[in-house]
């Protein structure tokens, strides 16, 4: 399985990137990722279009929410059923247009609570990586 960080908008500051490529890269090491920066959300909308087989997760506040364990279950039932791309859509301070919202498979809550989108892509990384590693019995999530 892959997975894709679809981020409208673009990381700024410094020591945001720094964390965000950290767990990028150590997510790297359970299965590909990537991440792609995109200028809107029309944009993000012809990225999804040409993507049409991937499962799209959108990262909204009034989503589903997950303990890390249960999303650790969720991505390893996904990845043992088969499927090959796993998107989460990672909005900016804007939001996402309502087209978006309506393409998207699933919607994920990271916390009831409001955090910049620079922050909660640094937040979503990690539990990204936190599942991986409670996945493979890692020391790591204790």
């Amino acid at each position: 399985m892959k997975i894709r960080l679809l981020m409208l908008g673009k990381t700024r500051r410094a020591e945001m990137c720094a964390v965000l490529d950290d767990y990028v890269k150590r997510i790297g090491r359970s299965c590909p990722i990537e991440i792609t920066e995109v200028r809107d959300g029309d944009t993000a909308l012809k990225k999804l279009d040409a993507d049409r087989a991937a499962t799209v997760v959108l990262l909204d506040a009034a989503g589903k929410n997950l303990d890390s364990n249960a999303l650790a279950k969720w991505l390893g039932e996904l990845r043992d059923r088969g499927t090959r791309e796993l998107i989460f859509v990672c909005g900016d301070a804007d939001g996402f247009p309502e087209a978006l919202r309506q393409s998207a498979h699933q919607k994920l809550s990271l916390s009831t609570m409001t955090f910049s989108h620079e922050l909660a892509r640094v937040m979503l990384a990690e539990q990204l990586y936190r599942a991986f590693a409670i996945l493979s019995g890692s020391p790591y999530p204790k």
